[in-house]
């Protein structure tokens, strides 16, 4: 049976960014039904090139072939969401309302839920399904598990693997890579090498690449040194330059020196882990935390000791960053004791970016202090050689925070956080927006670190690379630890996150079982004192918790637009209203927050 033509296909593509060319000879084919992957490092141009592919972008020389009648679908990596409705959303790319209905629901949204003030995750699951409801022949997909949960994830994989569309995507997700793909294109040193297998066949492969390249520039290496010698040779004993071998030798020096500007840069990262903390991290015993009516979590017991790396999992909105928070004694629990060991010197690197300024350049964020070095693990350092451990350019130094790329960002925080001695990381969702090979040096770090690890991930490999024990939360309240990591919370508790879960337990509230005893003390025990907070704290109450939960998205709104790199040039007025938003809506954050804890603390006292 003789193969089908590609769908869409990109012969010898060339396009020059500024000064440098970002593709030098692409070439890419997108078959029926095939679902491949593009990777590459941070700013190779992976997603300039799904849009070359899908004709958002015009290449400057090359071909772009497409079956006629092909449609695309498009996920873009940041998605703008418009409309009064997520259904008006869904269907506005031309989808029947029915359709995008359906897809809505299946990606667990409302379709009457209005489509502004969205969270990350919902942002991205209402993208996902307008893409879906409009029935593509190819759909791109840019990144598309950031900000999605675990459960999330699971089904975009479930649905990809079914689909009759061809998919092409780009993500620094292995494990989702791994279920998804049945094709990788590599895009490196401006070209792209295809390799027709899944992504679990990737590291082998491009280990092999890389390992004959080196060789090849290893052999030229030793071309270019003979020929030196020998050209040499004959200049001393006829005192007549050979014109032919001096051009020879020129072409072969220009030949290496231009590999060489395709060999990437190493990103160097350290961590000092400090003094010695006590054995004993944290011991939590039958912790519970509570916000309004509802339940984060009850009845936690565990211990961390020195040298542990746990891993929080479960669903957005679960409540990891709080049971984190709880434990470092950041936040009070409602019942039970948290107990801090001796000596801890955490260090928290924080999936808000919090303390990023968009107004900060890359050189004010290294050095809050101000000067030109930086203290990095008890040495002092300048702050140009210390950015370029981390594969900042000089020239980025002065540049405003918000033209960084997330990926950039995400290194920026890194480099903050791993300068401090820390005999305890506090990770929330370190690798969001991280190429493939920071992640390999990250793991390699965080591997060799003797301190105690505490990582939020809803990256399943890296968990389960890294985490010797991992506790879920299901959103219901419910917490469980089990020894290792993602694969093995899963093999011995297959529906704790699951829908199958959430049905046996509201079957059992039906059947009335009788409560645990913590919820009967709960439950019936009178209260110790009738007083209340005031009107004005009540109101002021429920105000704050209101803030808590829509300054966060106009952050995210805010951030979104002083991502636009352009932005600052185009429209500095507009530059400057998203950057005063922005931290007004932080300022706000901070302070609703206080209150809410000073409010929560005064209302516990009142109840004795």
């Amino acid at each position: 049976m003789a193969a089908r033509p590609p769908l869409v296909a990109l012969k010898d593509v060339r396009l020059q960014d500024g000064q440098r060319p970002l593709f030098d000879g692409v070439d890419l084919a997108v078959e029926p039904r095939s679902r491949a992957a593009v990777v590459g490092r941070n700013g190779a141009g992976k997603s300039t090139l799904m849009k070359v592919a899908m004709g958002l972008v015009e290449a400057d020389s090359g071909d772009r072939a497409v079956q006629a009648g092909t449609r695309f679908a498009y996920v873009a990596q940041e998605p703008d969401i418009t409309g009064d409705t997520l259904l008006d959303y869904a269907a506005s790319g031309g989808a029947e309302r029915w359709t995008a209905e359906s897809w809505l629901t299946t990606f667990g949204l409302n379709p009457e839920k209005p489509a502004q003030n969205l969270s990350g995750g919902e942002t991205r699951r209402a993208a996902l399904a307008k893409a879906f409801a409009e029935e593509p022949d190819v759909l791109l997909l840019d990144e598309p598990t950031n900000h999605l949960d675990i459960l999330a994830i699971e089904l975009l994989e479930n649905e990809l693997v079914q689909a009759r569309f061809a998919v092409l995507v780009v993500s620094h997700d292995r494990a989702f890579l791994n279920k998804v793909t049945n094709t990788v294109h590599w895009l490196d040193n401006r070209r792209v090498r295809t390799l027709n297998k899944g992504f679990d066949a990737f590291d082998d492969w491009a280990a092999k690449v890389q390992e004959e390249e080196a060789l090849a520039l290893e052999k030229l290496t030793k071309t270019i040194e003979r020929e030196t010698e020998t050209f040499y040779r004959s200049i001393t004993a006829r005192r007549t330059r050979n014109e032919g071998r001096a051009r020879n030798l020129a072409a072969l020096r220009a030949e290496r020196a231009e590999k060489m500007k395709d060999v990437p840069r190493d990103l160097y990262l350290g961590v000092d882990s400090g003094a010695v903390s006590g054995k004993l991290v944290a011991e939590l015993k039958g912790v519970s935390k509570v916000f309004g009516q509802r339940t984060i979590f009850k009845g936690l017991t565990t211990r961390v000791m020195r040298g542990d790396r746990l891993a929080i999992v479960g669903p957005n909105g679960a409540g990891k960053t709080t049971l984190v928070k709880t434990l470092l004694g950041e936040l009070t629990p409602d019942e039970g004791t948290v107990r801090l060991g001796a000596n801890l010197e955490p260090v928290y690197l924080d999936q808000s970016r919090e303390g990023l300024k968009s107004d900060m350049t890359l050189w004010d964020a290294l050095t809050p202090g101000g000067g030109d070095s930086i203290l990095v693990r008890g040495f002092s350092k300048h702050v140009a050689a210390y950015a370029k451990d981390f594969l900042f350019q000089e020239s980025q130094l002065r540049q405003p925070i918000s033209t960084l790329s997330g990926g950039e960002r995400n290194r920026l925080l890194l480099a903050r956080a791993l300068a401090k001695p820390a005999n305890m990381l506090v990770l929330d969702e370190p690798t969001n927006d991280l190429d493939m090979d920071t992640l390999d040096k990250l793991e390699e770090l965080l591997e060799g670190y003797d301190g105690t690890l505490i990582l939020v991930s809803h990256d399943r490999d890296f968990v389960d690379r890294l985490a010797t024990s991992t506790i879920a939360m299901n959103g219901r309240g419910d917490i469980v630890e089990t020894p290792g990591g993602w694969q093995d919370f899963l093999r011995q508790n297959p529906t704790f996150l699951s829908d199958e879960s959430r049905v046996a337990s509201d079957e059992k509230k039906k059947l009335g079982s009788p409560p645990s005893a913590p919820a009967l003390a709960t439950r019936h025990s009178p209260p110790a004192t009738s007083k209340k907070l005031s009107y004005k704290d009540a109101r002021r109450l429920e105000e704050v918790e209101k803030l808590m939960e829509t300054l966060p998205v106009e952050i995210a709104k805010q951030d979104a637009v002083l991502a636009d790199q352009s932005l600052y040039t185009r429209d500095p007025a507009a530059f400057d209203r998203a950057m005063k938003a922005a931290e007004k809506a932080r300022t706000d954050l901070e302070a609703a927050e206080m209150d809410w804890l000073e409010l929560e603390e005064k209302k516990a006292a009142l109840a004795g």
